[in-house]
């Protein structure tokens, strides 16, 4: 939980700077005092923690920490289908995790980018292809193991829900935006799998979908992903912009959007989770985490080297591309 010594800094840290900026103490007061109020009155509490500890902490096979198959362990099989969902559990994975999409048609699928073309023998957005389109195309066709999974297809979500309760896996559903009709379709997706209430995460890049998410279904167990500098940089580290002024704009909302995800976002969303990009963790950024009741999972973890600094090291689990070999992250 958020310590009483954290408040006081974080709204002295507000008032002062509100001081410094409008040479108002009167209206660096009512600032503070109406972002307090807000923040009281509109954040959501944690779900319990022996929820979120059944959930985020899950046993592993061979006793160690939690291992989640990145979008179902996209080296091993092809990505976000049910042949991934299956090889990542005899691979030993403790959990997936699955991107969410939609259809033209509306219906609730699996994929992570916004067309199909990377992934399958098709082309074009996802949301301007019916379902029975889709359903018609090869999810294997630019996989490495193509000949191995030839014919999968890409699944509907509710297929995949009960693929991974079929093999006891944890899921990390990965949303990337429409909060207001992923929430719904989510929220009735646990309705009819409430085994889902302790054996899933409903995480975001983007807080307004955790927050609706919240909203929608307050026992959902919820995460928010966070990779610094990701407004200025791409995920490989090179600059989105190559002018100066538009990398320091860009670098400075980067410092805010982090100050806001590990002092207030966290809060007013109520997660019990913060996944993030591997190589920003330490030992002193879990114990922080820890002291504040969420768990730290970091992304992506591809080589043997790295998985033993989680296992044996930062003891907190992870997420992969792979279960059975050291290869180059999916970005």
């Amino acid at each position: 939980m958020l310590q009483i010594g954290d408040e006081v800094v974080y709204f002295s840290a507000v008032f002062l700077l509100v001081v410094l900026a409008t040479r108002s103490a009167t209206a660096a007061s009512l600032l503070t005092a109406f972002l307090y109020v807000f923040m009281v009155m509109f954040r959501f509490p944690p779900v319990p923690a022996d929820q979120a500890g059944r959930v985020l902490r899950p046993r592993a096979p061979s006793g160690g920490v939690p291992v989640v198959a990145h979008r179902g362990g996209s080296h091993d099989a092809p990505e976000n289908t049910l042949a991934a969902i299956r090889e990542a559990s005899r691979n030993g994975a403790t959990g997936v995790e699955l991107d969410l999409s939609f259809t033209a048609d509306g219906v609730p699928v699996l994929m992570h980018d916004e067309t199909v073309d990377r992934t399958t023998n098709g082309s074009g957005p996802v949301n301007k292809l019916q379902i029975g389109q889709l359903r018609r195309l090869d999810a294997a066709a630019h996989h490495r193991l193509k000949v191995k999974f030839s014919g999968e297809k890409v699944p509907t979500l509710q297929e995949a829900v009960e693929e991974c309760i079929r093999h006891q896996l944890t899921i990390f559903f990965d949303v990337k935006g429409q909060p207001d009709k992923a929430a719904s379709v989510l929220h009735e997706i646990y309705k009819k799998f409430p085994a889902l209430y302790n054996s899933s995460v409903v995480s975001s890049l983007e807080p307004k979908v955790i927050y609706k998410m919240r909203q929608t279904d307050p026992n959902v167990v919820t995460a928010l992903t966070h990779r610094p500098w990701r407004l200025s940089r791409f995920s490989d580290g090179t600059s989105r912009t190559l002018s100066t002024s538009g990398q320091l704009w860009t670098g400075v909302l980067d410092v805010l959007l982090d100050w806001a995800h590990h002092h207030i976002l966290w809060k007013l969303c109520g997660v019990s989770a913060i996944l993030v990009q591997k190589d920003f963790i330490s030992l002193d950024y879990v114990q922080y985490w820890a002291e504040r009741g969420v768990e730290v999972v970091g992304w992506t973890v591809n080589t043997a080297v790295e998985k033993d600094y989680y296992q044996n090291q930062l003891k907190i689990g992870y997420i992969t591309d792979s279960l059975l070999e050291d290869c180059d992250p999916q970005y």
